[in-house]
């Protein structure tokens, strides 16, 4: 890796982006992992041997830049839908997007930089530097934790690792067994520091695959669930002419024999508001012959909207009700948007006014004979925290959602992805209704045991699962990774401060 060292700025900025590009591809739909670990462990040869701390930042930058540029490409689907007012929006989207999420790598990478200090310590420092950056990505301004580098293990048993650490602490270990080996490269021996890098990345693959393989086995429940799912692209999901054809078929696949335990309804399922919805209700009713019914509907409460979930028991009647509590920024909601009102900017979902309101925030949901759900509208699922965040334990998860505005490249398989995730994170099956797919139960491994293709209309029928005990992770959240997070950061700071006092 000494050629790398004579790179001027603007080749290193370009093969940075390029391996950014590259390492999306771990990413739904594809899940080629190693394109990942490959990119992780060649950006830092050129991280290291950025003079300054500034470059070092530019390297990152560029860096996440192309990966999530890749990763996150399916934003401009949105801006389609009504492409006469929105499409010169989508290449802003994109830009800003995966340039503002970079910043937090650019951040990490620059402040890892330690001009004089051992690859390997540095290594380290960026380990521990970067996986904070995620885990800030998670949460700050309401988070989007979307294309971590855990997702690109959900297919293997590594993912089975996010039951005791979650996906910020499976994030660190990705960092961990990759970032090292890098450094490796510039040490002035680079086959020691290989050989005990690699050493140390073998021996955590051992561990995760065997944890992941020892997994208990799951078992069947005796309730039979309904999943349905009408595709119903979005530009024709609210037109007069179409909207009636997508609910009869719902209610086509409701009234379907035999008979299940439960029938679920993707998001906004319902073509009218809640208050004015009895005439719909009451032919899902009908249908439904005596089985409760999960739908999505939206609802007025004055001035206020809210994207609801609704239950229908087994009389008809509306016996639950959720109201979704983390809003998509700029997607169901505009910040200051009354400001951004006066410029013709609105959510892209929003149906009046500015946007939807929030709900209170997690809660279960008692089905009766199923016992609790907790309910996830939509990219609720994306945040873990949100999940570890509900009051009780569920007895399953439930998500409905509307993955039409993802498009169909690449969006709905990364959203099914993190559905997995939350899954496996709480031991919990999950039953997940999408629009125009992918809708899937899911099992407390993470495993989809039945699911309806993208873009098929239809509905399937499944077993639900049994729930694991209570994982480790479900337990502990993300505070302990955190602090160990924070320890190894100390420890590499004054590791690298005693390597400076010998040198002195």
């Amino acid at each position: 890796m000494t050629p790398v060292r004579g790179w001027p700025l603007s080749l290193r900025l370009l093969a940075a982006a390029a391996l950014g590009g590259v390492g999306a591809f771990g990413q739904a739909p594809h899940l080629y992992w190693g394109a990942t670990v490959l990119a992780l462990v060649l950006i830092v040869p050129i991280f290291l041997t950025s003079e300054t701390r500034g470059r070092a930042a530019w390297v990152g930058w560029a860096f996440a830049t192309g990966y999530f540029a890749h990763a996150l490409g399916w934003i401009i689907e949105p801006f389609q839908v009504d492409a006469e007012r929105h499409a010169w929006m989508a290449p802003f989207a994109l830009v800003f997007l995966a340039g503002g999420l970079a910043l937090f790598w650019a951040a990490a990478f620059g402040l890892s930089r330690r001009i004089g200090a051992t690859p390997i310590r540095q290594g380290i420092l960026l380990v521990a530097v970067l996986s904070l950056a995620e885990v800030a990505r998670g949460y700050v301004l309401t988070g989007f934790p979307w294309a971590g580098a855990a997702q690109i293990w959900v297919d293997t048993p590594v993912a089975q690792v996010l039951s005791l650490v979650g996906p910020y602490g499976l994030n660190a270990l990705t960092f961990a067994a990759t970032l090292p080996i890098g450094a490796a490269l510039v040490q002035d021996k680079p086959l020691n520091g290989l050989a005990r890098t690699l050493g140390f990345t073998v021996a955590m693959a051992v561990m995760a695959i065997t944890y992941g393989s020892m997994r208990p086995v799951v078992q069947g429940s005796s309730h039979l669930v309904r999943v349905v799912q009408p595709n119903a692209p979005q530009h024709q999901k609210w037109d007069p002419a179409y909207a009636p054809l997508f609910f009869a078929r719902q209610v086509e696949y409701t009234a379907a024999f035999p008979r299940p335990d439960l029938i679920v309804w993707p998001e906004t399922a319902v073509p009218a508001w809640l208050g004015s919805a009895q005439p719909f209700l009451s032919t899902v009713a009908d249908a439904a012959q005596g089985v409760p019914v999960i739908l999505g509907i939206q609802r007025a409460e004055g001035s206020r909207i809210f994207n609801s979930l609704v239950y229908l028991d087994e009389t008809g009647r509306q016996a639950g009700l959720y109201d979704k509590h983390h809003l998509a920024p700029f997607g169901e909601y505009v910040p200051l948007g009354d400001l951004m009102g006066r410029f013709g900017v609105s959510g892209l979902a929003a149906t009046t006014g500015h946007g939807f309101s929030a709900g209170p925030g997690p809660s279960r949901l008692d089905l009766g004979k199923l016992g609790n759900a907790l309910p996830l509208i939509c990219y609720e699922a994306i945040f873990p925290q949100d999940v570890n965040g509900a009051p009780g334990r569920a007895d399953f998860l439930l998500q409905i959602t509307n993955d039409a505005w993802f498009g169909t490249r690449s969006g709905p398989f990364q959203h099914l992805v993190q559905a997995r995730m939350r899954a496996i994170e709480q031991g919990l099956p999950m039953i997940r209704s999408a629009n125009t797919g992918v809708s899937a139960v899911i099992d407390p491994l993470g495993r989809v045991t039945a699911s309806l293709a993208l873009g098929e209309a239809g509905y399937v029928d499944a077993v639900l699962p049994q729930p694991h005990r209570r994982t480790t992770y479900a337990r502990i959240g993300d505070s302990p990774v955190v602090v160990v997070l924070l320890f190894i950061l100390a420890m590499a700071l004054f590791g690298i401060r005693g390597d400076r006092a010998i040198r002195d």
